[in-house]
């Protein structure tokens, strides 16, 4: 959307400044994120109130209406059609808000580009959206459609004009990612493509749903001569199977325990995370010592730790036996107390270990990056020409959210 502005001859301010155009992309994954969005659209057209103001997002895809009746916008687009929200805009003010909200297709979509798009050395290929899974907590379904894959071409496109403007990292993103399928070639196939690009010096995958992931990328990221990182964000939700079955999950902790064990034995040093949920309904004291107890017995590095927040129109919201809201912010600060020494462990294993570093652009004259399993790393010492190369890095101290290491030499 900001390549677009610009192609069209738009010049940026930061948010708060004086603007003719606002364009608020919205979320709407709990209530909450919807008290936020209508803030921060009253913020804006109490600051501009001649300007065009634009709505955008997961919020104006399932509530639009609401949305419309907040003085000051104009227009109100969803998501099928807010990449090109400039084709439906004109100069002036319209007299009514006008709400553009099309059902999103489930056909393969394409995101195109425009202008001089520019990239930092760790970029996103976004490759899917939506979601068909239907989780009792989850609204995504709604405000994003059902899973669709970004087109094949299209993603290697992008891909390649990434490798060309210096990228180094690719991450993959989506909302389920592992459900990728354009051209009847799936998300394993995409990875064995997107390798074999030159320039390509790491592929990584971002979070992912664990009935998707295929196994054989197991070998992949154990193997140090291939691209893939061995990196997993897998988003466990609950610990406890009870809990599992009425947030309608699609494994057990059977399962997981078991999948987790062989992708820990197969990918030396892999970090793995996951996103735990905690005050979820009907969640009992024991139930929550159970999400704690399968959290610390499985090989997961760190957890990000989500209290649940009743978002209207989903089943969740509608359960008895709701967890009071002190209850659940409790359970959270103590989940991730847990989460924070598992980290530390997990940092001062890397303590003396010589670890691949993509070196960012410093920042306050301080030079970092992440290693192959995404560890973040402060360099102690460094020079302008460690940016957007790989490096050897030799961990000399572990601290609770970074390490601190010694530039050794440029990777061969």
């Amino acid at each position: 959307m900001e390549n677009r502005l610009k192609n069209k001859g738009y010049e940026l301010v930061p948010f708060g400044e004086k603007a003719e155009l606002g364009v608020i992309n919205t979320c709407t994954v709990t209530n909450e994120a919807d008290g936020k969005s209508r803030s921060v659209i009253r913020k804006f057209v109490r600051t501009n109130p001649e300007a065009v103001t634009i709505v955008v997002g997961c919020y104006s895809q399932v509530s639009a209406n609401e949305i419309a009746m907040i003085e000051g916008v104009d227009y109100v687009i969803g998501n099928h059609d807010k990449i090109n929200f400039l084709d439906y805009i004109t100069e002036e003010k319209p007299v009514d808000p006008v709400i553009i909200r099309d059902r999103i297709s489930r056909e393969d979509f394409s995101i195109g580009f425009v202008g001089d798009t520019n990239y930092l050395q760790r970029a996103n290929l976004k490759i899917q959206d939506g979601c068909d899974f239907m989780c009792t907590f989850c609204i995504i379904p709604f405000a994003r459609g059902r899973a669709r894959s970004r087109d094949w071409n299209d993603v290697m496109t992008e891909a390649k004009l990434m490798l060309k403007k210096g990228v180094s990292e690719v991450v993959l993103t989506g909302v389920n990612l592992g459900t990728y399928e354009s051209e009847k070639k799936e998300f394993l196939e995409l990875i064995h493509a997107l390798s074999k690009l030159n320039g390509l010096k790491r592929l990584r995958i971002s979070s992912i749903e664990p009935t998707t992931i295929p196994e054989e990328i197991f070998d992949l990221m154990a193997d140090p001569s291939h691209c893939l990182m061995p990196y997993l964000h897998v988003p466990l939700q609950s610990g406890c199977d009870s809990i599992l079955k009425k947030m309608r999950r699609k494994y057990s902790l059977s399962d997981m325990s078991q999948f987790f064990e062989r992708a820990s034995s197969k990918i030396p040093n892999l970090c793995l995370g996951t996103d735990l949920m905690v005050g979820f309904p009907g969640e009992s004291r024991k139930d929550f010592e159970k999400t704690c107890e399968t959290f610390m017995d499985f090989p997961f590095n760190y957890c990000h730790v989500f209290t649940f927040s009743e978002r209207d129109g989903t089943p969740a919201a509608k359960m008895d036996d709701q967890v009071t809201m002190n209850e659940r912010r409790e359970r959270s600060a103590y989940l991730r107390r847990l989460s924070a020494s598992k980290r530390m462990g997990f940092h001062e294993s890397q303590v003396g270990r010589e670890l691949r570093v993509l070196i960012e652009n410093p920042k306050n004259q301080q030079f970092s990056g992440y290693s192959d399993n995404y560890v973040k790393i402060i360099v102690s010492e460094g020079f302008e020409e460690l940016s957007n190369k790989i490096s050897i890095v030799k961990i000399l101290e572990a601290r609770p959210e970074y390490v601190v290491g010694q530039w050794v030499k440029f990777e061969n």
